[in-house]
């Protein structure tokens, strides 16, 4: 899937290099999406606040997020560069970076294990001529557990640090922005670090406090819908259902009722990565949404967690529905519309057919 629209190896373009990287991370993420969608069923159905809480099941949300999906994301990037055996280096890898940082590191482990499975592929190029016959599945087991355990050291104490410094900055220009009444604006912060799985650090980290204070004095807060409103992944989705690659349809409609009914957001998010221009449908969705809430003075009593219409509905103040509502659907109509752009309105699956 990751390859629908990924251009042709020999095409050097910007453009083309963007897509591609774009294809190869969401080709990390689309063959596990089934563990997004388990994970987002048992998130929005279990949680305190879902449709059925549940402390047992509830249990299992956090462990799938911080553990189990990262590390498919990196076995499935490890794999992607040198099969097998760069896969089970990258979900080692991996490891590391869920016990260096206290956030799922979706992002971190689109990096390291592609880049572990690449050490362990040089290493296995070096070595491939010197191993004496009999000797061979000894060495390689060594010289994958080797290149696997300093990986996940590196992950513990470099690149999880890494990671949390890009995130800081995250969160630090989008308080920036909303600290100079710059509210639209955010949408260009707070939609591209969306799609890297950077929503829960920001929205949380940032938005959650801020808007905490705003909603104490005032009863409500615009901050509490930045990075929640599920108008523009639905937006998204719904240009991919009628105008995305054919192969990639099918699997649009259960992504919708999981991110617009459950609020998960990130199972929208490999749709982007597919094709990065589409995050210009995002930020145009993000800011006509926020545009409309601060037109109509909408806002929230609380946080929308997870960030699905009937948290919004729930948290919305006595008379605040309208603005409320127009702000989703304003959002969602206007990713809908560029995103339809973005994807030629079909002409794109028209000619994959044609190929």
């Amino acid at each position: 899937m990751a390859e629908l629209y990924a251009p042709a190896a020999q095409d050097t373009s910007v453009k083309a290099r963007v897509q591609r990287f774009g294809g190869h991370l969401a080709g990390m993420v689309m063959p596990n999406i089934a563990a997004f969608i388990a994970w987002g069923l048992i998130t929005a159905l279990f949680f305190e606040n879902g449709w059925l809480p549940n402390e047992k099941f509830a249990a299992l949300i956090d462990p799938m997020s911080h553990v189990l999906l990262p590390v498919l994301i990196g076995y499935t990037g490890g794999r992607m560069v040198h099969g097998q055996r760069g896969a089970v280096v990258g979900a080692v890898a991996t490891m590391g970076l869920v016990v260096g940082s206290d956030s799922p590191m979706f992002f971190g482990a689109m990096i390291v294990g592609p880049l572990a499975a690449y050490v362990l592929k040089l290493v296995d190029g070096l070595i491939a001529e010197r191993v004496r016959p009999g000797f061979e599945m000894l060495v390689d087991n060594f010289s994958a557990g080797i290149v696997a355990g300093l990986a996940a050291l590196a992950g513990v104490l470099a690149i999880g640090p890494v990671m949390r410094v890009f995130t800081t900055a995250a969160g630090d220009g989008v308080r920036f922005l909303v600290e100079h009444h710059l509210l639209p604006g955010a949408a260009l912060l707070i939609e591209p670090a969306k799609v890297l799985f950077l929503n829960n650090a920001i929205n949380h980290g940032v938005l959650g406090p801020l808007g905490i204070a705003e909603s104490s004095d005032s009863g409500r807060s615009i901050l509490f819908m930045l990075e929640t409103n599920p108008g523009p992944g639905f937006g998204i989705l719904l240009a991919y259902l009628l105008f995305g690659p054919r192969a990639l349809r099918p699997s649009v409609p259960a992504a919708m009722a999981i991110q617009f009914l459950g609020g998960i957001h990130e199972i929208y998010f490999p749709y982007v990565l597919m094709k990065p221009s589409m995050v210009f449908a995002a930020i145009s969705g993000g800011a006509a949404g926020i545009l409309t809430f601060m037109v109509t003075g909408a806002g929230l009593v609380a946080t929308p967690s997870p960030g699905s219409i009937f948290a919004y509905l729930a948290e919305t103040p006595r008379g605040g529905y309208f603005g409320v509502l127009a702000g989703v659907v304003v959002a969602a109509g206007v990713s809908f519309v560029v995103g339809s752009l973005l994807l030629g309105f079909g002409r794109l699956a028209r000619d994959e057919e044609g190929m």
